[in-house]
């Protein structure tokens, strides 16, 4: 009968045992605190765990089982109450199968051996993995009817992909992004009983082509396996798509809409800035199992728009040193991607020139309860409605409404935000020797304050407007070509790893929890760390 208790079939040329021998003292289950929602049992019965016969009770949070103890002779109790209760909460398991013996090259059918559960687990400095619980028992029916139950359990917790929409960058980095899909990703994908439309992207801009007219309500998320560049072209996409489909005009949107459904980063790039930051790590497996269990967060976007156009929908700008240094990069695309970067670097440090710009900003806005008024007020930090000026030379303008974490800065380059609490932080490096410059950048390695100098000012802000100042006189040339600006007066800017370069003014705002995001709140990882009990 389906939830009964099955016995263990005797293995083969072993003989019956007496009758005193076969009995058996079950151990009690842990006393357990008064029953809630989901903790009544919904199935009992016996299987085969490590070697061991258990006694096994599931309900809709958890599956737990004891081994089942031989009597003792003496009757002592204290036996049985040796042995250890083990669980496994549901809410953890992300795919249940049943466990076949098959034949070389039979693909179907086999002997049923039991039933074999995965679950996804924590094991240290915020890294995911998954393993394997096997409850042997050789009854179909038995088995059949478990599996129906842990299936109807897993089909009930939301966010949790179906199907999804999959871009692949073959470029990225060490062009090693397909192979980390292949052997890393996808089996995992397939395990869960997650179907995958695969898109390998064969030039800039295609998966944004693709965003545009594919039929996106066909799937329950969408994963980009590249660079921060690769997944902040998708992010575009994702949200420009939507204001397409809301019907407004994406050049004038004040007030974007939401993106349709949430965006997967499997980390393939440099720096993984976005990986680091959801998942505190860069490690493809943590992310495939974090968009594999549905663990969603909401994420505060920024649009960067001149005058009359919008120009890109992204999480993080910098404008002056980080802009040159992507600049001279890019031009050294023949270079490996490691040696690439260190030599832009140096070389844009070597010929370290500021930028002269003026900084418009709106302060942030904080909402605060008014105890004697019982009504919500507005604290504002600056001049109520009022924009602030700043006007000089700078090395460095960062502009980042996430707190961009990689392992070049595990505090964040800008640690004081956070994904979604509805801000930026505007981080202003004022000229200043390469001396000092350089021991600013060594800060952003360690856990000392990367702000605490003179020439460094952060604000929180609503809005930013750069402006910036063309050069003229006889040191102009040289000028616009040590920064990267072209002869049109193009400044290079660098949005979420991307090279954009843009002459006039550009205005950044930052739109609350516009998109949502497969991970976690890093700030809340630490807390969650588990050990394995089941491998």
């Amino acid at each position: 009968m389906p939830g009964t208790a099955a016995t263990l079939p005797r293995p083969q040329g072993q003989a019956r045992a007496a009758p005193q021998e076969r009995r058996r003292r079950v151990a009690p289950l842990a006393a357990a605190p008064p029953a809630r929602a989901g903790d009544e049992p919904l199935l009992r019965g016996i299987f085969e765990i490590d070697k061991r016969s258990c006694d096994v009770v599931l309900s809709a949070r958890r599956l737990r089982w004891s081994p089942i103890l031989p009597e003792s002779p003496t009757g002592d109790s204290n036996v049985a109450l040796q042995a250890q209760e083990e669980i496994i909460e549901m809410k953890d398991v992300f795919s249940v199968k049943l466990k076949r013996r098959r034949f070389a090259g039979q693909k179907k059918g086999g002997t049923l051996l039991g039933i074999t559960i995965f679950k996804c687990l924590n094991k240290e400095e915020n890294k995911l993995t998954d393993c394997a619980v096997h409850l042997n028992n050789l009854s179909e029916d038995h088995c059949q009817s478990w599996f129906r139950h842990l299936k109807e359990i897993l089909n009930g917790f939301q966010n949790r992909p179906k199907s999804l929409k999959v871009f692949v960058n073959p470029s990225s980095h060490k062009r090693e992004a397909t192979h980390i899909y292949s052997e890393k990703v996808a089996p995992l994908f397939k395990l869960a009983d997650i179907k995958t439309d695969v898109t390998v992207t064969e030039y800039e801009g295609h998966a944004l082509s693709v965003l545009k007219e594919c039929e996106l309500q066909a799937f329950d998320g969408v994963v980009c396996v590249g660079g921060d560049g690769s997944v902040s072209e998708v992010a575009h996409g994702l949200l420009l798509r939507a204001q397409i489909d809301a019907g407004k005009d994406p050049d004038c949107v004040s007030k974007p809409v939401r993106a349709a459904v949430p965006l997967g980063v499997i980390p393939a790039g440099t720096t993984n800035v976005l990986a680091h930051t959801l998942y505190g790590i860069k490690h493809a497996v943590t992310a495939t199992l974090h968009i594999v269990m549905g663990h969603i967060q909401a994420v505060d976007v920024c649009t960067f728009s001149t005058p009359s156009k919008l120009l890109r929908f992204g999480f993080s700008a910098m404008f002056g040193f980080g802009a040159q240094t992507l600049a001279l990069a890019e031009k050294h695309r023949w270079m490996p991607s490691s040696q690439r970067r260190d030599f832009a670097f140096i070389k844009t440090l070597a010929d370290l020139k500021p930028e002269e710009c003026e900084l418009s900003f709106l302060p942030l806005q904080i909402p605060q309860e008014d105890a004697r008024e019982d009504r919500i007020t507005l604290l504002y930090l600056g001049s109520k409605d009022q924009w602030q000026k700043i006007q000089g030379h700078f090395l460095n303008v960062s502009i980042m409404a996430i707190p961009c974490l990689c392992s070049m800065a595990p505090r964040g380059l800008a640690p004081n935000t956070r994904l979604n609490n509805g801000s930026m932080a505007l981080i202003v490096v004022q000229n200043t020797s390469r001396t000092e410059f350089i021991k600013h950048l060594k800060r952003y390695t360690s856990v000392e304050n990367q702000f605490n100098f003179p020439f460094v000012e952060t604000y929180t802000v609503q809005e930013v407007k750069v402006q910036p100042r063309l050069k003229s006189g006889p040191d102009a040339k040289e000028n616009m070509c040590l920064n990267a600006a072209s002869a049109e007066g193009n400044y290079p800017w660098n949005i979420d790893g991307d090279l954009m370069k843009e002459a006039s003014e550009v205005h950044v705002r930052v739109h609350p929890q516009l998109i949502d995001l497969y991970g976690v709140n890093t700030d809340d990882l630490e807390s969650s760390q588990a050990t394995c009990n089941c491998i």
